[in-house]
């Protein structure tokens, strides 16, 4: 994989566009012909020509390329949001009567996609821990036609073997889909382990600048012309030009970004697990991370996204420590510039007594581009309020 031609050559024929180094935004909905033979082959061939922005765009097209050659996969489509792809990805596998199995807390969307807009028209989940193979093994039946898989997940971090769960899938012929938003795709090598589809929140790590909202769906021809065909072209959950070409410019820095997310979440990590207020770090290569050897072998990058558990069980505690940061501004999403938290207490109201999917005092942190030192120390001060 030459990343340097990827970013900055592939897909890009200049000669078109008066050798502009920057490609333009083709904001045009609909696309002209000049004879009716051509006007009909376009119709026969939408997803590779230009015929009407919902099928294919000159600008999102270049795009497509880039996303799908970062993965080693022959094509990939563009929506508009995360949610979006899975969902896309998810419903072109299945039909009434068929069988999913899922990884334990995935996405929420991907949750709710399953346990509530699927489950109306017949299709049955089950969840799985996952972190044992034999989890998706066991939980598989005759009428299984799909494997969902996140790994690690964006809260608590556990994985999947991706190269052992693909390859009894395709024993089954079973197809998969993970998301991978966590590590990119040039973190994470999912197609080459086997994984039939990938699926991304590009709003995060392949922006990287929390200006847009976007999902890609990543696999071969086969499967992409599958999804394209019916329900990439029906439900018509499209990413604009204009958001297409802010992806473009997002994704020229993305190796040097994801290196130095990378170096300084590591840093962070380690002053956090020596912490006294800090009872727990999540985190896929924490020393402490019972699969480390796991992901080891298939993360190529540690990613920027950890939790840690705090040595409190006093809400009003979490509160003012999150409250007290100055550099991690409090927020959803992640993948950007800017260093984020995300305290699992703001799902339920204070006083909640009942089930909780994650403990009041896990908080979710996302490193940025800004400097290890001024973070560790911005966080020094703010445990204060835990001690």
């Amino acid at each position: 994989m030459d990343i340097s031609y990827i970013l900055n050559l592939l897909g890009e024929d200049r000669d078109k566009y008066y050798n502009a180094i920057a490609p333009p935004v083709i904001q045009s909905s609909n696309f002209a012909f000049d004879t009716v033979a051509a006007l009909r082959s376009a119709f026969g061939n939408e997803k590779s020509a230009h015929l009407y922005t919902r099928g294919n765009n000159p600008t999102v097209e270049i795009l497509r390329k880039k996303i799908a050659a970062l993965a080693g996969a022959d094509d990939s489509l563009i929506l508009g949001s995360g949610a979006a792809a899975m969902a896309t990805a998810v419903i072109a596998q299945v039909q009434q009567g068929d069988h999913i199995v899922c990884i334990r807390k995935p996405y929420s969307w991907t949750d709710k996609l399953c346990r509530i807009i699927l489950s109306r028209f017949g299709v049955e989940t089950t969840f799985v821990a996952g972190t044992s193979p034999a989890d998706y093994f066991d939980a598989a039946k005759p009428n299984t036609k799909l494997f969902i898989l996140e790994s690690p997940n964006t809260f608590t971090y556990e994985l999947q073997d991706l190269a052992a769960i693909s390859t009894f899938a395709k024993s089954k012929n079973i197809t998969t889909i993970i998301d991978n938003t966590y590590c990119s795709p040039i973190g994470q090598r999912c197609i080459e382990m086997g994984i039939d589809i990938e699926v991304h929140s590009a709003s995060k790590y392949l922006n990287g600048h929390s200006d847009i909202i976007a999902g890609v769906i990543i696999g071969n021809n086969d499967h992409i012309s599958k999804i394209y065909r019916s329900e990439f072209m029906n439900l018509g959950a499209i990413i604009s030009p204009h958001d297409a070409w802010l992806m473009l410019r997002g994704l020229r820095t993305l190796p040097i970004r994801l290196k130095q997310i990378g170096e300084t979440t590591a840093k962070v990590v380690s002053f956090l697990e020596d912490h006294s207020a800090v009872e727990q770090v999540l985190y896929p290569f924490s020393k402490t991370n019972p699969q480390l050897e796991l992901a080891k072998k298939q993360m190529l990058w540690p990613g920027g996204l950890l939790s840690i558990v705090l040595k409190t069980e006093d809400i009003s505690k979490v509160e003012n420590f999150c409250e007290s940061l100055t550099f991690f501004k409090m927020a959803v999403s992640w993948g950007g510039h800017e260093s984020l938290i995300m305290p699992a207490c703001a799902f339920y109201p204070t006083e909640h007594t009942g089930h909780r999917t994650y403990p009041p005092n896990l908080v979710r942190l996302y490193i940025g581009l800004e400097e290890s030192t001024a973070l560790i120390e911005d966080l020094k001060q703010a445990l204060v309020c835990i001690v």
